[in-house]
């Protein structure tokens, strides 16, 4: 079939025209699918354009052509991943051959005639974060399609994704017997609690404009005064962000968030999308699915997350172009209604969009993707709502109103979950809140066993807007402090016309430093003379600074990072311990090292530390300098370790992955090697006799500080200081003050000496423990 006499030229066609005939035929009323394919052949000058819809049990169907044999439309079906279509729709990104022919995905099918094209340009159709669709269109000369071809093609797939949804093509999903069945979802804790509630789902902004637009000069004045609302809006939620976490919240993630808001980057291309005939709404749309393509390919989980800003940023831009058309002036996002003590569900959710939940009454949030360093994870925290990440597919899954449970304890989420189960969450939150009153009145009370031995308990922090758990915990004191946290928060590369930022990264320029003095002075003084260990910069792994110019390791946790980087590049160090050394401005100042392999090591960065005190009019009054013990090499090291340090921290995380060669972040090997077995029990012992030997102050920080038993035995080893997170406190104070340590740890010699061979010595040791009532 040869229909090529009746299009215009290839190099005459413009997607401007292309756009302003699809308006006039759209303003006429209904299109039917067919037609609206034949014009684009014609527009585009193409020999073929078809248009292929999902149909049920994941099978594209050709559903409408101009080019391929018409007998074909209805009969041709490809199973997702089959053939070139069905790949496309699988994988979500478009393909653009020069001859699809040669492809090994090519999967022809001899009564559609596509046997005789050659070049082939495939784009995914989606609505609604769904996959509905694919649109090709073929020539018989092999070449690829150009780029302005690729870009006009994806507009008219977001025309038809929703035209589609109107003409009936697409087809809707029956509820089934799966939905009301019960499901669970295992993911990543972001922040600690047990809620039990109905479920809410965040759904995407759906833009009630048209796709094109007549008058670019009009929807950019429009995008204009959308997006000075929305930063209207974002000062007054700032503004009501510090009254209820407190000024540091709005002058941390909310600051850096508005950072990102006021940046003209993303701006700017939203611009010149309308400048291509879309409206403001369209065009935000368009440039918000780009990101998400982007974050599909980005394995920094720092660029992951400043791209879930901008996605929220974007919803938050439609809603204000919608209230413009509605008459209002967009100064704030509709918060209508309340959903107190609902669970949150999404695919993604930036700060603001959190906010905004929170102010309504969420009691907790459950979403696909996240990471304990972005942004909607810190204010969790900070305001204590239970969270989930990494629960993949919980979204198709849940319905709102569904009831759920989420348990970040064992980092579940149950979907619609079953009477008996209800039921015991019941139990066990009634058990959770009574804990907590008592854990309140435990707050100013010593953390000291029943038989009278003192036991340090201090807090794990990263951020300023966390200094409030030091009273609400009656922590002794901040037995960690992470400095990278707090640049994965807030960190914006720096522009080239910073010099220092130019020659030697963002992670040496001035500025960072400035911000680090003010940084730490903060923490300093509201710690109010109680200990700050301050752990210097561990990036590396899976904290990735955009623009440090970090190189990517197969093995990121065993590779370039924390001390290494400061010792190969000296002046980053350098730096951050001058930053240190300003905030303590003469008071008691603790720095520790992480991921110390040598003395050789520890020795280096000591001196560059004495260098800089070399320096000081006003050195600290006193200085204490330690390491972490988290590399096994250094266990051998130990004699001359603890003639060097002030004082030790086992970080415990590390050290047993690192012991074990087992990834913590591998869930089939999650429970496979237990801190309490002989092996690291005789370690831990070891690590204390060498301490005590030195007289080096000893303290044991971690996960496995913040449970019970495990903290039990570790002060029944010998540990006079443990660090955790602040919501593990409490239990862990409460279960302190119940415990005879001494016969503790005459039942800890017992089991260990009978059972030196054992896995794990945990079952025994709990079995006691809940004997004798205390709360492991």
């Amino acid at each position: 079939m040869d229909t090529s006499a009746a299009r215009p030229e290839a190099a005459s066609w413009s997607p401007r025209r292309l756009f302003a005939v699809l308006r006039e035929r759209l303003a006429l009323g209904d299109t039917p699918l067919p037609k609206l394919i034949e014009l684009v052949a014609t527009e585009m000058a193409t020999e073929v354009c078809a248009l292929y819809v999902m149909r049920t049990g994941e099978v594209l169907e050709l559903a409408a052509t101009c080019g391929l044999e018409a007998e074909a439309v209805g009969r041709t079906r490809l199973r997702l991943g089959e053939g070139i279509v069905g790949l496309v729709a699988a994988m979500g990104s478009p393909i653009n051959l020069a001859d699809a022919r040669e492809h090994p995905g090519f999967a022809q099918r001899p009564e559609t005639g596509e046997a005789a094209f050659a070049s082939l340009l495939a784009i995914p159709i989606r609505r609604s974060g769904h996959i509905v669709g694919v649109l090709t269109i073929q020539n018989r000369e092999p070449r690829r399609f150009t780029e302005i071809e690729q870009e006009a093609l994806e507009t008219v797939a977001m025309l038809l994704a929703e035209m589609m949804t109107t003409a009936g093509a697409v087809e809707v999903r029956g509820e089934g017997f799966g939905s009301a069945l019960p499901r669970r979802f295992d993911g990543l804790p972001l922040a600690a609690g047990i809620v039990m509630g109905p479920v809410v789902r965040a759904g995407q902004v759906v833009s009630r404009r048209q796709v094109l637009a007549a008058d670019p000069e009009a929807e950019q004045r429009r995008l204009l005064a959308a997006s000075e609302g929305m930063q209207r809006g974002l000062d007054e939620l700032i503004r009501g962000t510090s009254e209820t976490l407190g000024d540091d919240a709005s002058g941390d993630v909310m600051a850096a968030y508005r950072l990102i808001a006021a940046d003209a980057g993303w701006l700017k291309r939203v611009a010149a999308v309308i400048e291509g005939g879309f409206s403001a709404e369209a065009a935000v749309i368009r440039v918000m699915g780009e990101l998400r393509e982007r974050m599909r390919r980005i394995t920094d989980p720092y660029l992951r997350e400043r791209l879930v800003d901008i996605e929220d940023l974007g919803n938050r831009l439609v809603a204000h172009l919608a209230r413009l058309d509605d008459g209002g002036e967009g100064e704030s996002q509709d918060v209508a209604g309340t959903v107190v003590g609902a669970i949150l569900v999404a695919r993604r959710l930036g700060p603001a969009e959190l906010l905004d939940w929170y102010g309504r009454g969420v009691a907790g949030f459950v979403i696909e993707e996240g990471s304990a360093a972005g942004h909607a994870a810190i204010l969790a925290r900070s305001l204590g709502l239970p969270a989930l990440s990494d629960a993949r597919g919980v979204m198709d899954a849940c319905r709102d109103g569904d009831r759920g449970i989420l348990d970040t304890e064992d980092g579940i989420f149950i979907l619609r979950p079953e009477d008996e189960v209800r039921q015991a969450y019941d139990s066990a939150i009634a058990t959770q809140q009574a804990h907590a009153a008592e854990w309140a009145a435990l707050r100013a009370q010593p953390s000291v066993t029943a038989d009278g031995v003192g036991v340090s308990l201090m807090v794990n922090l990263a951020l300023p807007l966390e200094l409030a758990q030091l009273e609400q915990t009656g922590a002794a004191g901040i037995g960690l402090y992470r400095t990278e946290i707090s640049l994965l928060a807030q960190h914006r590369p720096e522009t080239d016309g910073d010099h220092a930022a130019a020659t030697e990264g963002y992670l040496g320029s001035e500025k960072l430093m400035l911000r680090q003095t003010v940084e730490y002075a903060r923490v300093m003084d509201h710690a109010a003379g109680r200990p700050v260990l301050f752990r210097t910069l561990d990036l590396g792994g899976d904290k990735i600074l955009a623009g440090a110019d970090l190189p990517v390791s197969e093995n990121p946790a065993m590779g370039w990072r924390s001390l290494r980087i400061g010792l190969d590049r000296p002046s980053t160090l350098r730096r951050q311990l001058r930053a240190m050394l300003a905030a303590a401005h003469g008071r008691d100042l603790s720095i520790m090292f992480p991921m110390v392999a040598t003395v050789a090591e520890f020795r280096a960065a000591r001196a560059l530390l004495d260098a800089e005190v070399a320096r000081l009019e006003r050195p600290p009054g006193k200085l204490q300098v330690g390491s972490m013990l988290e590399v096994p090499a250094l266990l051998w090291q130990l004699p001359m370790l603890m003639k060097e340090v002030d004082f030790l921290s086992v970080g415990s995380n590390d050290l047993m992955q690192f012991l074990f060669a087992a990834d913590r972040g591998t869930p089939n090997l999650a429970n496979r090697y237990d801190l309490i077995s002989p092996p690291v029990l005789d370690l831990l012992e070891s690590v204390i006799r060498h301490a005590a030997a030195e007289n080096v102050w000893l303290s044991f920080c971690g996960e496995a500080a913040g449970r019970p038993l495990e903290a039990l035995i570790l002060v029944a080893l010998g540990f006079e200081s443990l660090s955790m997170s602040p919501s593990a406190l409490p239990r862990v104070k409460s279960a302190l003050r119940r415990a005879d340590i001494r016969a503790f740890r005459r039942v800890l010699a017992s089991i260990r000496s009978h059972q030196p061979q054992a896995a794990s010595l945990r079952e025994p040791l709990s079995s006691w423990a809940r004997e004798h009532g205390l709360p492991v």
